[in-house]
């Protein structure tokens, strides 16, 4: 069977972009219309604006596809980013914007083999596209986004309830837990509902390497529990840039260290907290 290349698709609320008070601009419009029209050549110009747009993540993406390109300059496997929302009146000088309303929006991330699915607080539909296998979350933006590189594409996630099932947070009490880990520490951990986006990041890492750089970044420690994690990554066949085991301790610091474009947490004040230190923060709600 021949091999089909496949972008990593990206899903994206209008209200992220457009939205003076998420911190992000209307100059993303231009973008998301001329990717989604069916020409190669205009599939060579994605993000040719994206220096105008003051969100790290969007520039980090730019640059990815920049280096795919020279490397593969006939092949479909980058990012590809879709915009959710009714933008027709910030972009009606274009022609064929994709739009996704409410009703129609679940439909319509199946059927672009959507991988990641961000939507403006308060979050809308996340579950439902959880369900349908799509990795989906809240994204915020902090008041003041930290300067970063641009290359390479760092992205950090939560371990329970990100890349591992939320299930795994049972209430035990800390004992309990510790317990379990220990009974269960060769046994793989259920899948979470990012895992298939990691898998699409780590695949195409592999076609150049330093353009993309992955963390997990966990309150488990680094004994049993930890353990278990990375054995559940090496089971997967998913191999990490970096792992962080905390006990506990807070995240903003090891996150302030790696800079990430994006980060991805289960819990609301890690989320809170990463916000405060300058940094993009999606929140997995259940």
């Amino acid at each position: 069977m021949l091999y089909q290349e496949m972008p990593i698709v990206v899903a994206m609320s209008s209200k992220i972009l457009f939205d003076s008070e998420l911190n992000c601009g209307p100059a993303f419009s231009f973008v998301m219309v001329r990717y989604e029209k069916p020409s190669s050549i205009l599939l060579n110009a994605l993000f040719t604006h994206a220096n105008n747009i003051p969100c790290p993540n969007i520039k980090a993406l730019k640059a990815v596809n920049v280096r795919l390109r020279e490397l593969y300059p006939e092949s479909e496997e980058l990012f590809k980013v879709l915009l959710d929302g009714n933008a027709v009146e910030m972009i009606q000088e274009y022609s064929d914007p994709f739009v996704m309303h409410s009703d129609q929006r679940l439909g319509e991330l199946q059927r672009k083999n959507t991988h990641l699915y961000l939507s403006a607080p308060p979050g809308s539909q996340l579950q439902e596209a959880m369900e349908l296998g799509i990795a989906a979350a809240v994204m915020y933006n902090p008041k003041n986004i930290m300067d970063l590189t641009e290359t390479p594409l760092r992205v950090v996630f939560d371990g329970d309830g990100v890349l591992f099932s939320h299930q795994s947070l049972k209430k035990r009490g800390l004992q309990g837990f510790l317990d379990h880990e220990r009974e269960k520490v060769n046994e793989p951990l259920p899948d979470g509902p990012f895992k298939n986006f990691l898998a699409a990041l780590i695949k195409l890492q592999k076609k150049c390497d330093k353009i993309i750089m992955t963390y997990l970044v966990t309150a488990r420690n680094a004994g049993n529990a930890g353990y278990r994690a990375l054995n559940t990554l090496k089971t997967w066949g998913l191999e990490i840039d970096q792992a962080y085991f905390l006990e506990g301790a807070p995240k903003p610091p090891v996150l302030k260290m790696i800079q990430p474009h994006i980060y991805i947490d289960d819990s609301i004040s890690h989320v809170q907290g990463a916000l405060k230190e300058g940094v993009v923060a999606c929140h997995v709600k259940y």
